[in-house]
């Protein structure tokens, strides 16, 4: 009998299941178990990495690159766009967009340096596999396997130093930068920051370095030979090793013809080709206008704030008002005169007066020796170029005109109520023993008509017209105050006669017109202040009287020749300085010439400064035509008889015409009164000038002759 086994010890039985091949499954059981156990585990493992990888994404998504401390090449701009200077810290880098790169340098740069960018995430594992087969059959480093982006991070943040931490940094930011940024822009900065020998950084400074050209105008040939440099500057410079450097093109070439960008024809004419390579050095153009790029440099950091960092790495552009042609003119015009064995300095700088700009500016003669801007010198007494702001408060005060006389002969005059005494010269000691008038006086600098001249306007008047018109140097309300014996620089000159050149608005003179980062963003822009100081009539009078400068038996008539055109200024000469200041409707400039130590001058030495000035203006504006100075209304235009200076009729045996503000023209006749006054003789009239020929020194026809004959 069977033993009884309650139910609650009773077990349900399985029926196990027959297995098909017995002893296969006992054979190779032990090994599938430890199987499910391995992939169980590879698995588990798998899904560790994973969530690793993903957090390693996450974290590096999250972590932003470093601060490159690549710096950025600033560039001056004159008017015409083109460069006069760079700015760097031993780094001449110059960024652009990969739009301004001509596409031969994207296929010759990646044909040589990582033909599978496009193709991969940062890290070519083909193209490193490739380089352990090469290096171990040849048993050396023959070739890389670093990536364009590995090299840019290795450039933009790292150091070249080989250890494991620094392999470690460069494949994070090479990942980062992977993420952050799209190939094209990935290339772009690569190829604005490589290295290509000689200081150059990017491929726009060393496409200007090279050939002369920017990145967007470069050959075939010439981008494959700039393309094949940073791989070793020293080794493949043209400029160092010529036949490495043709070595290395025709790899380049190759390797672009197995990649299918180029043809074998194409090859062959780029490295047929006889690449013309500027002179090492000549884009840095050390000798141009070095006075006036200081100048810009001042004003950038001192006056406007930039910061020199940022104008040394920054990348920014400085837009200025340089005029190539007229700095040109300056310099050379300043090298036919003075002679070379001379030590006597020589300052000019030129304005347009219609808008304020600075076209040209030398500070000195050999800026390598003496880096003094004398454009600037507030030491200087402008001698009798002052005398035209005497003579504008004259013209104000109402009750002197062009024709106003006071005798010259030698003369004492007494002022401070009598206690003080001051008694001037004429250059020479000559003197026309006779009474002459303001023209005259002008013409011939004569020094006792100004005197009489402050003396009747007082000395308060004229340091305040000189004040408006823009002279801010020390200046005492003397007598001797009307030859100029107070200081006042080459610049506060030529800013203060371009009043006159422009109907009497002064527009503030400037020199930067804006300045951009390297993205275009305009961080300053050039508002310059315009004040109308003194009328059109009055400008236009004062002109009028100033051309008399360069007619005969004017102080400046030895290079009226020279300029084929109107002019008006006026000379300026003291024991130690010489001036001319003048102007066209076009164009104002201070000359001035002297020693800095205030040794006296010669007369040949004092005669320099008007021929730099004559020079100077023609050769500047010999393609501009020539233009009068415009009439404008409130001026009356008479014929006088210059030596009553009363209206001059038919019957008058000397005839000038003369410009007065209306008002102030003479109302008394000489000769018959029946020609006087309105008649067709000298068409008298607001804004009118005269149809009539004159007879004397003034002569419209002269001067028409004189501003067209060569």
């Amino acid at each position: 009998m069977n033993k009884w086994i309650p139910p609650f010890f009773r077990r349900k039985s399985r029926v196990k299941r027959r297995l098909a091949f017995p002893h296969i499954s006992e054979r190779f059981l032990p090994y599938i178990l430890k199987l499910r156990k391995w992939l169980r585990r590879s698995a588990m493992a798998l899904a560790v990495v994973a969530v690793l990888m993903a957090g390693l994404y996450l974290y590096l998504r999250s972590q932003a690159l470093p601060v490159s401390k690549i710096s950025q090449t600033s560039q001056m701009i004159d008017i015409q766009g083109h460069i006069i200077d760079t700015f760097h810290a031993g780094e001449n880098r110059r960024s652009v967009s990969l739009s301004d790169i001509h596409h031969y340098v994207v296929d010759a740069t990646l044909a040589i340096e990582d033909r599978r960018f496009y193709d991969h995430s940062g890290f070519d594992l083909k193209g490193m596999a490739r380089a352990v087969v090469v290096n171990v059959q040849s048993m050396s480093a023959k070739q890389g396997a670093s990536t364009l982006t590995q090299q840019l991070a290795r450039n933009l943040y790292l150091s070249h130093e080989r250890t494991w931490q620094r392999k470690l940094k460069e494949a994070m930011y090479t990942a980062q930068l992977e993420m952050n940024y799209s190939k094209d822009d990935i290339l772009g900065m690569y190829l604005n920051q490589i290295y290509y020998g000689h200081g150059s950084y990017g491929i726009e400074a060393a496409a200007m370095m090279y050939f002369d050209k920017h990145a967007s105008e470069l050959s075939l040939a010439e981008s494959a030979m700039l393309a094949g440099i940073p791989k070793g500057p020293k080794y493949y410079s043209p400029y160092l090793n010529m036949k490495n450097a043709k070595d290395r093109q025709y790899i380049i070439l190759e390797a672009m013809k197995e990649g299918g960008s180029i043809t074998e024809e194409q090859a062959q004419t780029a490295y047929a080709e006889i690449l013309k390579f500027q002179p090492l050095g000549a884009d840095q153009q050390e000798g141009f206008a070095p006075y006036f790029r200081d100048y810009i440099r001042y004003l950038a950091v001192e006056q406007i704030g930039i910061d020199s960092s940022l104008l040394n790495e920054g990348g920014i552009t400085i837009y200025t008002t340089l005029d190539q042609e007229a700095q040109a003119a300056a310099e050379e015009s300043i090298k036919q005169i003075m002679p070379a064995s001379s030590e006597q300095q020589a300052a000019l700088v030129a304005i347009d007066p219609r808008t304020g700009y600075i076209k040209a500016m030398v500070g000195g003669r050999d800026y390598a020796k003496n880096q003094y801007n004398r454009v600037f010198a507030s030491t200087r007494q402008p001698g009798s170029a002052f005398k035209p702001f005497l003579y504008m408060s004259a013209l104000q005060s109402g009750f002197m005109s062009p024709v106003t006389r006071f005798k010259s002969e030698p003369t004492v005059f007494s002022y401070d109520e009598g206690r003080k005494s001051y008694e001037p010269h004429n250059y020479g000691d000559k003197y026309a023993e006779d009474y002459i008038d303001m023209r005259t006086a002008i013409s011939g600098s004569d020094n006792i008509y100004a005197v009489n001249t402050i003396m009747t306007v007082g000395a308060d008047k004229v340091i305040e017209t000189a004040r408006k018109l823009g002279i801010r140097s020390r200046m005492q309300p003397v007598p001797s105050l009307a030859l100029g014996t107070f200081p006042a620089s080459p610049f506060e000159m030529a800013s203060a006669y371009g009043i006159f050149a422009n109907a009497g608005l002064r527009v503030e003179p400037v020199s930067i017109l804006r300045i951009e980062d390297r993205k275009g963003n305009v961080l300053y822009e050039a508002k310059p202040a315009e004040e109308q100081v003194i009328t059109a009539a009055e400008a236009y009078v004062m002109t009028s009287l100033l051309e008399s400068v360069f007619d005969d038996g004017g102080t400046a008539h030895r290079v009226a020749a020279t300029i084929k055109r109107p002019i008006a200024g006026k000379t300026g000469t003291t024991a130690t300085d010489a001036w001319l200041v003048g102007y066209t409707p076009e164009l104002a400039a201070a000359v001035w010439v002297g020693y800095d130590k205030d040794r006296k001058l010669t007369v040949a030495e004092a005669h320099r400064a008007a021929p730099i000035f004559a020079r100077f203006i023609e050769g500047t504006l010999s393609a501009v035509p020539p233009k009068y100075f415009r009439v404008p209304e409130g001026v009356v235009n008479v014929l006088i008889d210059p030596v009553s200076g009363k209206l001059a009729a038919a019957t008058c045996p000397n005839r000038r015409l003369e410009s007065f503000l209306a008002g102030t023209e003479p109302t008394e006749v000489c000769g018959s009164p029946v020609d006087a006054g309105n008649g067709e003789d000298h068409g008298e009239g607001q804004g009118g000038t005269s149809n009539s020929k004159p007879q004397k020194q003034r002569s419209w026809w002269n001067d028409l002759k004189r501003w067209w004959t060569d």
